[in-house]
Order: structure tokens, then C-alpha cells, then sequence
């Protein structure tokens, strides 16, 4: 992975997790062990499908900048429809809180699309191809008369 893949993802997977931790200590104050348990389940599966989300788009990107936005498109819809199946699931389950679950998957997702857009303001990502640039100047040497 690359260093700007890296430090992007470093900028907000730290984050991310510390909202998480939050979420876990708030559910356990609040509602006890299974809000608690709600809260890490939901941090940890909104880190995961964005984590997982970021490098297989900076993948695409590496590999076929031409597809990069329609997968962006098909990853969204991915992450939906994995979240859906999950919440289906689980739908009548004890094992956690639901609520804490929700807040938490909510509050990390939000904390998560931030850092990445503050994390992409404050990249110096070079967006020209110097050795394409210095190819057309060697082609056009001569005389223009």
C-alpha cells in the first residue's frame, strides 16, 4: 500500500476507532453489557466495511482509473445491501442492543466519512503525470518556423 494509501487510512481508521471505544463505554454505562456488546458490534462492522471499502477502491483506482467511480457506486451498494443481510440476520436476536448497535454504526460511519474528506483536503496528492508532460516537450523540439 502506499504511503498516501496508508496515512489515509491511518487518518481515519484512528479516528473512527476512538469513537468506537466511545460508543462501547457510553452503551456500558448506559445500558450495561448488552449495549456495550451492541456498540462494539456496530463499531467494529462500520470500521470494517469502510476500511475494506477505501482499499478496494484504492485498488480500482491504482489498477482501472476508469471504472474507479462506478466502483465507488457498486461498493455503496454493496456495503448496503451486506448491512441489510446482517440487520436481517440478527433481527430478533438478545445477544446485543439494538439501539447501541444503530448509534454506534451511525456515530463511526459520520466520524469515518469526515476524517476521510479532512484526510483527502490535507493530502498533497499530485494530480499531473510529470512523464507524460516532459514525453510531449521531447516530441516537440525543432524549429517552429
Amino acid at each position: 500500500m502506499p504511503s498516501n494509501d496508508a496515512r489515509t487510512l491511518l487518518r481515519t481508521a484512528v479516528p473512527s476507532a476512538a469513537v468506537g471505544v466511545l460508543a462501547v463505554l457510553v452503551g456500558a454505562v448506559l445500558g450495561g453489557g448488552e449495549a456495550a456488546l451492541g456498540a462494539l458490534v456496530g463499531a467494529a462492522l462500520a470500521i470494517v466495511f469502510m476500511g475494506g471499502g477505501l482499499v478496494a477502491l484504492q485498488r480500482t483506482a491504482k489498477r482501472l482509473p476508469q471504472l474507479f467511480q462506478a466502483m465507488g457506486l457498486l461498493l455503496y451498494v454493496l456495503q448496503l445491501l451486506l448491512l441489510f443481510v446482517f440487520l436481517a440476520v440478527f433481527k430478533g436476536t438478545e445477544l446485543f442492543d439494538f439501539k447501541a448497535f444503530g448509534f454506534a454504526l451511525l456515530a463511526v460511519t459520520l466520524v469515518w466519512i469526515a476524517a476521510q474528506a479532512r484526510a483527502y483536503m490535507k493530502a498533497k496528492i499530485l494530480y499531473v503525470d510529470d512523464a507524460s508532460a516532459e514525453a510531449d516537450k521531447s516530441q516537440k523540439t525543432g524549429s517552429s518556423s
